[in-house]
């Protein structure tokens, strides 16, 4: 279960890691999570691809 609500849908991102980021961070803060985007920043940065997919999936339900 994610920490938010809040529906990603990852098409059209073709895997790019910064265009994921891009995209999630800019959802947590139109949604007032402010805190938990730079929370969720942090940690999908602090190790490869894999860990940003699952650390994504942790913050937002991914589509």
């Amino acid at each position: 279960m994610p920490k938010t609500q809040i529906k990603i849908k990852l098409v059209g991102t073709d895997g790019n890691c910064f265009a994921i980021l891009a995209k999630v961070i800019r959802a947590l803060k139109k949604a007032g999570y402010e805190d938990l985007a730079r929370q969720y920043e942090q940690e999908a940065t602090a190790g490869d691809y894999d860990h940003l997919l699952r650390v994504t999936m942790e913050y937002v339900d991914v589509e």
